[in-house]
Order: structure tokens, then C-alpha cells, then sequence
């Protein structure tokens, strides 16, 4: 998705199609309006998304999303009101983040910012969206700082936290290799030094003589193979793997060629079997461990699963063209569903503080693709909503969930 103009950005997605922008203006002028990008007839959300760029392989999040407000809208919208979806390619460049941001609060006049993608990305517009106090809901990031609704009353979170994965992530070594000889990549920025930093926490004392190798990577670095090499020549037979899908499976596929085996664990944000492990080799990937909160799509486990038969109905329909392999393409449609629960639970108060009100009031909310046993749930002092995961081990073909539901929350 390259050279796409920013304001056609939104047909990346069935996003267009979700109100109709040629309409906008003139419903905008016959209505009343509660708050910015809201009318009687519509309610304007936008997003930031990687259409292009390293991270690409997560674009279809974006394509997801929009697919789903579009489902919404054909079943009326949300209290009667249609949603209007724009979504920008940021190509994981944290300054076009901040560019096409200010262009959907300041321009697009969006009532709010509906999952936008990235961490640095979110991170570069923190600050401005808070000084704005313009929702910047359910970010599609795992970053610890989003769970901060004293300090950023107007940003939260989605998913797991990642240092709460990597305390999941020590405790698995500590159980299965005590004694482990750790290397760790990971992303030389907050997203990455999460993780780094839960897998330090989670092994205490131990982190300091377990950890042999920290090696981290630039999303403009073309290849992380010489810190595959650096591992195996530290003598580590621990492997905590925290990149982003392009990078995950290059120190996979690395690894493979080395004949290293160490035990491998996969964080969540590359476990998709389309974005990681298909490209690393699906027998190269065999016995890799990752986590999940989120039903993998490839696992026959969940074929008789009636959230699982509603998501294939789902991308029959609204998302034909989706890879059915990719978990991505189950995260966009859950995200956007916990949005449209909060605009649902707002009724026609349909302000932004109201928004922030109702984000931080979930209890037990779920949606068809939540793994079993794992509920949505904020409060105004927990601005974390997934906070448990479930372990799975890959066995060529596909994620086998394995073990009991696990929480490694932080504070």
C-alpha cells in the first residue's frame, strides 16, 4: 500500500463504505452535534495503521477493523447513528503518526482514536492526544505505560501487557530450565524494552547471571541474524523472541539454518502463523512456545466453536480477501467490538468525557474470539482490559494451547 493518498487512505479498508464521506458535510450541517465527529447520524472515529512500511505484515488489522464497522452499520450502527471510519497509513514512522493524527483531530474533526497501531507510534502522540483530551481508546499496543489513567486519563490499552508476558515468558524458563543460559531480542524502543524488562522482573535475583545475551534491532535494520549468531555463540539454550512479525521470522528461520535449538518462546504480537511462521518455515517454527488471549484461527480445536463460526461468517462477508491463518485478522474486529461496546454503553451521551467514563467501566465483557476463561475488564483505576493468556506450543501445523489460564500483571 504504498503511495496512497492520505484522504483515499480510507479505502484500504471497507472503511468508505462505512456512512459514505461524500455525505458527511451535509448530514454534519442538519444535525445536532453532542462533540466533534459526532451528528445525529454519524459517529467519525479514526486510526493510524501500518499500510506500508516494516510492520506492514499488521495492515490487515486496519483492513479488519474497518470490515467490522462496516458490519455494524449494515445492522443499523450504534444506537442508530453509522459509524465513519478513517484510517491512515503511519508506515510505523512515529513523526507520519503525529502528522496524520493532527490531521484526523485538527482536520477530520474524529471523535476519537480507535485502536491505533504501534507503540512508538502511540507513544509520539500520547502527550498530544491527553493536552486534547481526545480518546485515544484501546490502543493497539501492549505497552505498560497505557495503564496510567492518573498520569494519561484519555489513552488505554487492549491488550496484555508486555511485561506482564515476559514474566510469563521467566517463569516458563524457570520452571522447565532453571539453571537456562537466556538471549533475549527484542526492539531497541519502549516496546521492546517492555519486554526485556518483565522478563528481567519475572526472573529476579536470576536476571542478572541468566540473561547472557540482550540483543536488540532497529526497525531499519535489514536482518537480525548476527544476533541469532551472537546467541548460539554465548552458548544460550533459552530463547526469548519479542519482534515484530519481519524480524521474528528471520531469527526463526536463522536458527534453523545454525541447527540451534534452544527452547523458544515467541512473544504474542509475532505469533501469527500467515505473518511469522509461514515466512520463517512452518517446520523450522516446530516446538517454538508463545501465549495467547485470543482464539488462534488455525487451531481445529475451535471448528464446532460458536465464536469461532461467527468470525468465519464474519470474514465470509465482510472480509473475504483476509488470510484465514493470520490471528491479526481475529485482534481487528476484537478491538473495534470493545469500541462499539463503549459507544453502545454511552447512549446519546456521546461526549468524550463520557467515552473515558464508560471505557473504564467494563466488567466481564467479552467478544466471540476471547479465549475461554479470559473477560474484558477496566475500572477508573485499571486502564489495563486483558490482563490473562493461555500458552501454546506450535507442532508444525498449528498453536496446541497447553496449560492453565495465567496472569503475570504487574504492580
Amino acid at each position: 500500500m504504498k503511495n496512497v493518498p492520505r484522504r483515499t487512505v480510507l479505502a484500504v479498508a471497507p472503511a468508505f463504505a462505512a456512512g459514505g464521506l461524500s455525505l458527511m458535510g451535509r448530514r454534519a450541517r442538519a444535525a445536532k452535534q453532542s462533540a466533534p465527529g459526532v451528528t445525529d447520524t454519524e459517529i467519525k472515529l479514526g486510526n493510524t495503521c501500518f499500510y506500508s512500511g516494516p510492520a506492514s505484515s499488521y495492515s490487515t488489522i486496519g483492513k479488519a477493523m474497518a470490515a467490522y464497522y462496516k458490519m455494524i452499520n449494515d445492522n443499523g450502527g450504534v444506537n442508530g447513528r453509522k459509524i465513519v471510519f478513517i484510517s491512515y497509513d503511519d508506515a510505523y514512522s512515529p513523526p507520519k503518526t503525529v502528522e496524520m493524527t493532527r490531521k484526523l483531530v485538527e482536520e477530520d474533526q474524529v471523535f476519537l482514536d480507535a485502536g491505533p497501531l504501534g507503540t512508538p507510534t502511540n507513544s509520539a502522540i500520547w502527550r498530544y492526544m491527553n493536552e486534547h483530551k481526545v480518546p485515544q481508546l484501546f490502543v493497539s499496543t501492549g505497552a505498560t505505560k497505557w495503564d496510567d489513567p492518573k498520569g494519561h486519563p484519555w489513552t488505554i490499552g487492549w491488550q496484555p501487557n508486555y511485561q506482564s508476558e515476559g514474566r510469563i515468558y521467566a517463569a516458563y524458563i524457570l520452571k522447565h530450565l532453571p539453571d537456562a543460559k537466556i538471549g533475549v531480542l527484542y526492539q531497541d524502543d519502549d516496546f521492546g524494552k517492555d519486554y526485556l524488562k518483565g522478563v528481567s522482573d519475572g526472573l529476579g535475583a536470576k536476571a542478572a547471571s541468566m540473561i547472557k545475551v540482550k540483543a536488540s534491532y532497529a526497525t531499519t535494520d535489514a536482518t537480525v541474524e548476527s544476533q541469532i549468531v551472537s546467541m548460539q555463540e554465548a552458548g544460550c539454550n533459552a530463547f526469548v523472541n519479542t519482534a515484530i512479525p519481519k524480524f521474528a521470522a528471520q531469527a526463526i528461520k536463522r536458527a534453523a539454518t545454525l541447527e540451534w535449538k534452544p527452547i523458544h518462546i515467541l512473544s504474542s504480537i509475532g505469533s501469527s502463523v500467515a505473518a511469522t511462521l509461514k515466512p520463517a518455515g512452518l517446520e523450522n517454527s516446530k516446538g517454538i512456545v508463545s501465549d495467547f488471549y485470543l482464539k488462534d484461527p488455525t487451531d481445529p480445536e475451535w471448528q464446532n466453536d460458536a465464536g469461532y463460526k461467527w468470525w468465519v461468517g464474519f470474514m465470509d462477508k465482510y472480509y473475504p480477501e483476509g488470510d484465514r491463518t493470520d490471528v491479526n485478522n481475529v485482534y481487528g474486529p476484537s478491538n473495534a467490538a470493545t469500541v462499539v461496546q463503549v459507544l453502545k454503553q454511552c447512549g446519546d451521551e456521546l461526549t468524550r468525557e463520557n467515552v473515558m467514563r464508560q471505557a473504564a467501566n467494563l466488567h466481564n465483557f467479552t467478544v466471540p474470539m476471547l479465549l475461554p476463561g479470559i473477560t474484558i475488564n477496566t475500572s477508573p483505576t485499571d486502564f489495563a482490559p486483558v490482563k490473562q493468556v493461555q500458552m501454546a506450543r506450535f507442532d508444525g501445523e498449528r498453536w496446541q494451547l497447553f496449560g492453565p489460564v495465567l496472569s503475570g500483571a504487574v504492580g
